[in-house]
């Protein structure tokens, strides 16, 4: 019962609140770990860049277990709220909405430059010369992307940290998660600085994330389908081409979303004016250039994929 409480609750303050902006916001703390042990640990090879990633989890998840300790000693209800507290501040639902309607309503006003703008905000890719149709393709795959990565890899691992330590388990769990999410998100890249000493930064995030993100998108189909959407295209596409991208986890909720919803997601696109191709994801089910319409569409398709993740979770655990 505890779980499903702390489930429900966590959900609804994401959606009342969003991301908690006037409280002290945990990825903040994470990243002031990060960031320390980096200039402490920085060598351009592997090794340092795993002991790196070691140090920042291990300090992580003993923050964790030390507050949880804390809490339980002075009240079990207060471990309850910490743990609410805790879980709503590692999912990213609402968040998701909150970055990428700004982009649909500019579209909705004829205003390429503000969608851009807005758009330029949430993605990596260059945006300046991006059209309509790239602007809601780039929009609803973040949402798809960062579905899994924001709210059903946290959920997965605070559903199994529970089972291993109850409340305490949870948020162990779900904070180690989001150490490793935060670490790539830092210094998973291939560039000069990185190659090196982050690729065990970018290991572990996708080791998290290889289970939630298959489970995510057979989640996402069976959602689609409950809102009428395009259940066997997504069920096929989802098979076919949700290996087609070089992160292992990356392209199986955007294949489930482009099945679902008709659109060709993925192909090439600049970043710092270099063009990286990369390729189509439903490439032959598009019958209408996207619209921002479809960034609604996805914004539906998305909380109805975190709701049946919910109901499921509270059902099994």
């Amino acid at each position: 019962m505890n779980f499903s409480v702390c489930l429900a609750l966590a959900l609804l303050l994401d959606i009342l609140l969003g991301d908690p902006i006037k409280l002290p916001h945990p990825v903040v703390g994470v990243g002031k770990i990060i960031s320390f042990y980096e200039r402490k640990l920085y060598k351009d090879n592997f090794k340092s860049g795993l002991i790196f990633c070691a140090c920042v989890v291990i300090s992580v998840a003993l923050i964790a277990l030390i507050l949880s300790l804390l809490c339980l000693s002075i009240s079990k209800y207060l471990l309850i709220i910490f743990a609410v507290y805790a879980l709503y501040a590692a999912i990213a639902w609402r968040s998701l909405k909150d970055e990428t309607l700004p982009v649909a309503l500019a579209l909705f006003e004829n205003n390429l430059d503000n969608a851009r703008y807005y758009l330029s905000r949430v993605v990596g890719r260059d945006t300046e010369n991006s059209l309509e149709p790239e602007i809601v393709r780039a929009a609803v795959e973040t949402v798809a992307e960062n579905l899994i990565d924001g709210v059903i890899s946290p959920l997965f691992w605070a559903a199994v940290g529970y089972c291993i330590a109850d409340l305490a388990g949870m948020i162990i769990f779900v904070w180690i998660f989001k150490a490793a999410s935060t670490l790539d998100s830092m210094v998973g890249y291939e560039n000069e600085r990185y190659k090196n000493f982050g690729t065990a930064s970018a290991r572990l995030d996708d080791i998290l994330n290889f289970v939630p993100a298959r489970i995510g998108g057979v989640i996402i189909i069976l959602a689609g389908g409950l809102l009428g959407m395009k259940f066997i295209s997504g069920f096929k596409i989802f098979i076919r081409d949700r290996l087609k991208h070089k992160s292992p986890n990356s392209a199986h909720a955007e294949s489930a979303f482009a099945g679902l919803m008709g659109l060709k997601l993925g192909g090439g696109a600049y970043y710092d004016k270099i063009f990286e191709e990369r390729p189509w994801l439903g490439e032959d089910l598009e019958v209408k250039e996207p619209e921002s319409l479809d960034i609604l569409r996805a914004h539906k398709l998305m909380d109805a994929s975190v709701a049946l993740s919910a109901i499921l979770l509270m059902i099994i655990i």
